[in-house]
């Protein structure tokens, strides 16, 4: 097994495990993916009734979230004082008084993802904290720009400091049928980032069905992904239960057949702490708690921090408070 790359952020996959080189494309594996609609969505639909953890459980596995966020701002108006705030959130994630009750006092979160041009902004206030900068590229979040410029923009965000890549898939390659161009398209992504790990975006709610979405996760898998990511969260459909349980399973048969894990990242709409609970629960029971960790696990989220510190704050004084003493910066 490798060991570590010249990279040494933790939260990075190829510093614990050999990272995922990608296989041949395999079409005979590729087309016999099959999703069951309704077993999947009953199995979804039972797993918030089920699986309910309470006091200390509940603050631990909290926690656990955290750890695995990665912190968010993509908007068109965001400045460097924002992304600056941002990372100092990122870096101190619940307030101090908390951290110190539930003796937790070094939490951060997984990594801060921002467009590129806010790249140098994170890196330098994140410097020393050990907390990866990612970057959403590949013309994000349509992914319809040129093909060479998608490439370029991934080698230019590598160069100004991004660990981690967040690329979007041509979801028409999807919706067509065109297997071996999105291998091809992934794989070129793959090698543009170099050793930077990369998330592919499959934007699930734009693949019309559960199927597309095993497929495309195969597919993007045999062709390098570090992660395989539910969304954008700009569609109008993003991360869900029966499409994670569709994509964690495609993760755990490439692990069964190949030895590599891959990482999974819910995206968009996932905002409240019991969410968080019930997409850890679902990690544990179909992948194991190797995947529990913040190599192999993400949420891309913000405001999914400030409910996990107010229920945080709750489990050391027995009293919620107001959101806004829970700010994001």
């Amino acid at each position: 097994m490798q060991t570590a790359t010249t990279i040494q952020t933790p939260h990075l996959p190829q510093v614990h495990d050999a990272r995922n080189p990608g296989m041949a494309l395999d079409m005979d594996w590729v087309m016999r993916a099959r999703a069951n609609r309704s077993a999947i969505e009953r199995r979804a639909a039972s797993l918030p009734g089920r699986r309910s953890v309470k006091k200390d459980y509940q603050a631990a596995w909290l926690a656990r979230a955290v750890s695995c966020i990665d912190l968010t701002t993509l908007a068109g108006d965001d400045t460097a004082g924002r992304v600056a705030r941002l990372c100092a959130k990122a870096r101190q994630p619940v307030r101090a008084d908390i951290l110190d009750a539930l003796g937790l006092p070094d939490l951060t979160v997984g990594a801060v993802c921002v467009y590129h041009d806010m790249i140098a902004p994170a890196v330098g206030a994140l410097e020393g904290s050990g907390i990866p900068v990612a970057a959403v590229s590949t013309g994000f979040p349509a992914g319809l720009s040129p093909f060479h410029l998608r490439v370029a923009e991934i080698e230019e965000s590598v160069k100004a400091g991004a660990q981690e890549i967040d690329i979007v898939i041509s979801r028409r390659k999807v919706l067509t049928g065109d297997w071996q161009g999105l291998y091809d398209e992934m794989k070129a992504f793959r090698a543009a980032c170099g050793e930077a790990h990369v998330k592919a975006i499959l934007a699930t709610g734009e693949l019309g069905t559960l199927q597309n979405v095993a497929r495309a996760s195969l597919v993007c898998m045999m062709a390098g992904a570090d992660f395989i990511k539910t969304s954008t969260g700009k569609e109008s459909v993003n991360a869900t239960l029966p499409v994670s349980l569709v994509m964690i399973r495609a993760i755990r048969e490439y692990h069964e057949r190949t030895g590599y894990r891959v990482g999974y990242k819910p995206a968009g709409g996932i905002s409240k702490a019991k969410d968080a609970a019930v997409y850890l629960s679902l990690i544990k029971e179909e992948l194991g708690d190797r995947w529990l960790r913040p190599d192999l696990f993400r949420f891309g989220a913000s405001s999914l921090l400030g409910d996990i510190e107010r229920q945080l704050e709750h489990h050391v004084t027995g009293a919620y408070s107001a959101s806004w003493r829970h700010a994001m910066g």
